[in-house]
């Protein structure tokens, strides 16, 4: 109380606490050792070879209650992953050599069709990538139009249908080249049917499409490289070569 009998007021504190003092404040030991670990780009080891690599150049496989192994193509199962190097004669071998079971640390169902179900899901997940592409508006179907976007240099990738006719395909391919400098594998793609894009883009007669500039198109492209690089042993970006069709072209639609 002071002398007018009301309450003290303490000059100076405000809140009833004590005054922090300001300085700047000491780094933790160890910091930077902790900033040079996150900054580290994840790896994985393939559970057949023990090689490390990116997530991405491997395939990550769970195990289902059945104890059946079930490939996890985006990576996004819950569980614990066993993951093999992203070819199809790695996966293969991870099925003879059982290499799941010794990931996995117990008994597992791995099919011997395995590999073929890895490519078939890669396969579908492109085109699923390409439906998104298409309905966000950056895909251009139809030979004509096609080739105007090419001729503005306005497109950031080539789908060639694996039955397209010779000429019309080269006539394209070349503007490609010289237009808009799509030279490789990457960005010329011709692994898919024509029935296979029909039904992805939902309209008839679809052998030429064009890509635009945008996410979903650089998706669909790394998506498509990553299915090559399955199938090829791993070979993810080639110089691109006259199509010729062989055993593993799919003349069907998706299998789902």
């Amino acid at each position: 109380m002071d002398h007018r009998g009301g309450p003290c007021r303490r000059r100076g504190r405000r809140s009833g606490g004590r005054r922090r003092r300001r300085g700047r404040r000491r780094p933790q030991s160890g910091a930077p050792e902790l900033t040079r670990r996150r900054e580290k780009p994840p790896t994985r080891t393939c559970a057949l070879t023990r090689r490390s690599g990116p997530p991405e150049t491997m395939i990550r496989f769970v195990l289902a209650p059945d104890g059946s192994v079930v490939p996890d193509i985006r990576r996004r199962l819950p569980g614990r992953g066993v993951w093999i190097d992203a070819t199809h004669d790695s996966v293969a071998s991870a099925v003879t050599k059982r290499a799941f079971a010794r990931g996995f640390k117990a008994q597992v169902a791995a099919s011997d069709g395995l590999a073929d179900e890895v490519e078939r899901l890669l396969r579908r997940a492109a085109l699923e990538r390409l439906a998104m592409a298409h309905k966000a508006g950056l895909v251009t179907a139809g030979f004509e139009k096609v080739r105007a976007v090419l001729s503005e240099a306005r497109t950031v990738g080539l789908i060639v249908a694996a039955d397209a006719a010779a000429d019309s395909r080269q006539k394209l391919e070349t503007l490609a080249k010289k237009a808009c400098d799509l030279h490789n594998k990457r960005n010329v793609v011709d692994g898919f049917s024509s029935i296979e894009l029909e039904s992805t883009l939902g309209r008839e007669r679809v052998v030429f499409a064009a890509l635009a500039p945008g996410r979903l198109s650089e998706l669909f492209l790394t998506d498509t490289e990553r299915l090559h690089a399955y199938r090829n042993g791993g070979t993810r970006s080639v110089p691109h070569r006259e199509h010729q069709p062989d055993e593993h072209t799919f003349a069907g639609p998706l299998a789902v």
